[in-house]
């Protein structure tokens, strides 16, 4: 029996059941991070799911990619169209960069 993990949902992929892009899990990989730290992220998803999330994208990289550059390409579109407030970007740069810190 073979278990999907990865459904094609939207014009883009997801983890299978859940609301999880495959572009969020893959990127996070990308930059380094453990699929058991992945999971942390998401506790929605169990560590089967992001092995088969992973899985997936290793043996379709092309094809991810070019999901992941396209919603790039349509999150900066929308982030264009509707910029956030200069202050709320400096509250966000400021927490992120006091997570980070704790991080380390």
């Amino acid at each position: 029996m073979t278990k999907e993990f990865i459904e094609p949902r939207d014009g883009s992929y997801y983890l299978a059941g859940s609301r999880v892009a495959l572009a969020h899990v893959v990127a996070e990989f990308q930059r380094g991070e453990s699929p058991e730290t992945i999971r942390s992220h998401y506790p929605t998803l169990t560590l089967e799911q992001v092995y088969g999330a992973i899985t997936f994208y290793l043996g379709n990289k092309a094809e991810v990619e070019s999901d992941m550059a396209g919603r790039r390409c349509r999150e900066d579109e929308f982030s264009d169209a509707h910029p956030a407030p200069a202050q709320l970007k400096d509250r966000l740069e400021i927490a992120r960069r006091q997570t980070l810190s704790r991080q380390s």
